[in-house]
């Protein structure tokens, strides 16, 4: 019974520590955990900015056919950008006009916005004299990485470039000139919308050797991983099929208001409460312990959002509002298998573990299916439906651990505690088993 006590009590701390770094975050060697205060909202609830585009055609010919698969290519490449930049929860739709409109939320200046996403996605490699070696189109892809780089022992951030066969031999030469230019003017710059975002200095080696085909071409990093990997993103955007004018561009307001927001976690709070006092009320011993997992899932799911930085919408609250209910339901599906073991004379141990073993397939192959259907609208839709589908498998998951784990452990610990009146257990007869 003493162990059970200090097994007890050492879970109710884990979850009151995961509490705390929910609220307050915490230090993590030289990154910091972010509390909920870094959860990032959506359009909807915290505002942002509009961005109008429409096709520059610079007097070119286009059938309305080819210019409806241009902006097509053009939303899909924005698209793609603002999945790389974290910006899951954008809106971008096209208007009567063939004008392409992105809405990005949690972006305080719409300028700032402009920046970030680029007016045309032109991506172009260029020598110190500002001479076009490459544009963006010709490379394959890019790959970032963090490891040694030729005779280099040392770990690196760095992005490999696979290029296009016909545009390796331009940029082996151009690096072989920049190699033999004089400090400072050894480069080779990356520009995107004429705006400077690289400069890598070409390694004197390559004045002799060039680069090799076979490794592709690598530029190190003169930061983190993430730089690495923000470059590569960079340069995987490619090049629109034609240029992209700015029509409109202003900052817009929340739809619902930090009131609102207010209310509506106000309202969660007071469903939570119901729920927890239907628990409590109907299941007793079992439905007190199915709160605390409950807890302990609220704790784990605001912790998960921060740390994965998830872009939180209404689509988003209503997936996690989705998934708070299938916790509660499997905990329901379990207890009511073990009140019918208890009715049928069973001990309390005997009837929790053959209660949690009847109720397994049930729960799985419901949150099985779920997860499937999840893993569609992540492959298959765009903006609040990757919202809505990203935290809906996030709870999914975490509700499984907390049904399946936590409530089985907190359950056992209670028997093990001689807690095995059939009355705490919602089962008329209220002897001890």
């Amino acid at each position: 019974m003493k162990k059970s006590v200090l097994s007890l009590m050492a879970l109710l701390i884990c979850i009151v520590i995961v509490a705390l770094i929910d609220f307050y975050g915490a230090p993590l060697g030289n990154y910091e955990i972010p509390s909920y205060r870094n959860i990032r909202l959506g359009l909807d609830l915290v505002g942002g900015a509009r961005i109008t585009y429409e096709a520059d055609l610079k007097g070119q010919e286009m059938s309305a056919q080819e210019l409806s698969a241009g902006l097509l290519s053009a939303e899909q490449m924005l698209r793609a950008r603002l999945d790389q930049f974290g910006y899951t929860e954008a809106v971008l739709s096209r208007d009567s006009n063939n004008r392409i409109i992105v809405e990005i939320p949690n972006v305080a200046n719409a300028e700032e916005a402009v920046k970030m996403l680029g007016s045309t996605a032109r991506l172009e490699f260029r020598d110190a004299d500002g001479n076009v070696i490459i544009y963006g189109n010709q490379v394959k892809n890019a790959k970032s990485s963090v490891g040694p780089v030729g005779n280099d022992q040392r770990s690196v951030p760095h992005v490999v470039l696979e290029l296009e066969e016909s545009a390796f031999e331009t940029f082996r030469e151009a690096t072989r000139q920049a190699a033999l230019r004089a400090e400072g003017e050894n480069y080779i710059a990356i520009y995107l919308d004429e705006d400077e975002r690289s400069k890598p200095t070409v390694a004197s080696e390559y004045a002799s050797t060039g680069i090799d085909p076979k490794t592709g071409v690598t530029i190190t990093v003169g930061g983190d991983a993430k730089q690495a990997k923000d470059l590569a993103a960079l340069i995987n955007i490619g090049q629109m099929p034609f240029d992209l004018k700015q029509a409109e561009l202003n900052d817009i307001g929340s739809q619902l208001g930090e009131e609102a927001l207010r209310t509506s976690v106000m309202a969660g709070f007071i469903g939570m409460a119901i729920v927890m006092v239907f628990m409590l009320v109907f299941y007793r011993l079992p439905g007190l312990m199915a709160d605390l997992a409950l807890a302990a899932y609220i704790a784990l799911m605001v912790l998960t959002l921060s740390l994965m930085r998830v872009n939180l919408s209404l689509p988003g609250i209503a997936g996690i509002i989705l998934s708070i209910g299938m916790a509660v339901d499997a905990n329901v599906i379990i207890f009511e298998r073990i009140k019918d073991e208890l009715r049928l004379g069973k001990t309390v141990p005997a009837s929790i573990s053959s209660g949690f073993k009847r109720a397994m397939t049930a729960i799985i192959d419901s949150n099985v299916t779920t997860v499937i259907v999840c893993i569609v609208l992540l492959s298959f839709g765009t903006g609040p439906i990757k919202g809505f589908a990203t935290t809906l498998i996030i709870g999914v998951i975490l509700s499984m651990i907390t049904a399946l784990g936590v409530s089985r452990f907190l359950l056992s610990q209670m028997s093990n505690m001689k807690l095995t009146s059939l009355s705490l257990y919602g089962v008329k007869g209220g002897g001890a088993e």
